[in-house]
């Protein structure tokens, strides 16, 4: 279980962030997990920038550029990586940034502050051959028969459609039948995007739904746990660790690796940016644009297995 939020605050800004919250999750549409994050980088910042006595709404007001780079200067030196860095300043900036739209407070020093820039992650993505084997042998990966069909059904849905996992696990009965050519996807944000859809996968879930012991009526989750609830990706996830071994995978097979696939395979055949773009529901074409240099490094590898001077002393 989670521990609760502290923040160190008078009960003013208390209030102030308690509306904060509000906006975030009822206007910008935030997930619970996103709120709580932001809120809990919130706390962190408070935290480290007065941890002798409670801040105030004044207080925020008067900080300068030089605190919020002593509160950056801390947590680097905590060895914070820069993925979680960047994830506590954009909390902290959209805060501030919040205070001043709605003329609660304004501090123009934080405008001053940049992000860490990231190191360069490519995608992890498998080839066509072993994600195949993963759909087909995550079947015995179960304790019993309807479950390997869930579990083939969900992966299906990650490779096929470019799905991320919560997209797959948030799917009702009745999203999907056996005259579904396309799938409305509630992705980021709340964003809607419609992926085509092909007969296999409908194929999968049907069989899943078949054998499925729960009656499951339309509106109601689609993939579920033992005990009947809604699944959790933990489960899917526990089912591919199993799979690694066996197939002698990397330790960085996930189901995310499985949407990267889709990517990949997809630009690999020749689909343009734009087009993966709008199947994947990135905001940027520039998140799309690293699965070019996923393209080129195995491309690389592929022409120095090869090629004959490379097999030369």
């Amino acid at each position: 279980m989670k521990q609760a939020i502290k923040f160190n605050a008078d009960s003013k800004l208390l209030s102030i962030i308690g509306e904060w919250q509000g906006w975030l999750l009822y206007q910008r549409l935030y997930s619970e997990h996103t709120l709580d994050a932001y809120s809990r980088d919130l706390a962190i910042f408070l935290a480290k920038i007065s941890p002798d006595k409670e801040l105030s709404l004044e207080s925020l007001e008067n900080l300068q550029v030089r605190d919020f780079r002593r509160f950056i200067s801390d947590r680097a030196a905590q060895c914070i990586n820069k993925s979680s860095m960047g994830r506590e300043l954009s909390a902290i900036k959209n805060f501030f940034k919040w205070l001043s739209a709605n003329e609660i407070a304004d501090n123009p020093a934080i405008s001053v502050i940049s992000t860490p820039r990231k190191n360069k992650v490519l995608p992890k993505a498998v080839d066509e051959v072993d994600a195949l084997n993963i759909l087909s042998k995550i079947k015995g990966k179960a304790q019993n028969a309807w479950q390997g069909l869930r579990d083939r059904a969900i992966l299906s849905l990650l490779y096929g459609c470019g799905l991320r996992i919560s997209e797959a696990l948030a799917l009702n009965v009745g999203d999907i039948t056996a005259k579904s050519d396309f799938l409305r996807v509630k992705g980021k944000g709340n964003k809607e995007r419609i992926v085509p859809l092909l007969p296999i996968i409908w194929q999968c879930i049907n069989a899943y739904l078949t054998e499925s012991p729960y009656q499951q009526r339309e509106g109601e989750p689609l993939f579920l746990g033992a005990r009947g609830e809604r699944l959790s990706p933990r489960i899917i996830q526990r089912q591919l660790q199993k799979l690694r071994g066996e197939l002698g995978l990397s330790d960085n097979l996930t189901p995310h690796a499985l949407r990267h696939s889709f990517a990949t395979q997809l630009l690999g055949e020749g689909v343009d940016l734009r087009s993966i773009q709008e199947l994947l529901g990135h905001s940027s074409l520039i998140t799309t644009q690293r699965y070019t240099d996923v393209q080129t490094e195995t491309l690389q590898k592929d022409y120095r297995k090869a090629h004959p001077l490379e097999k030369q002393d």
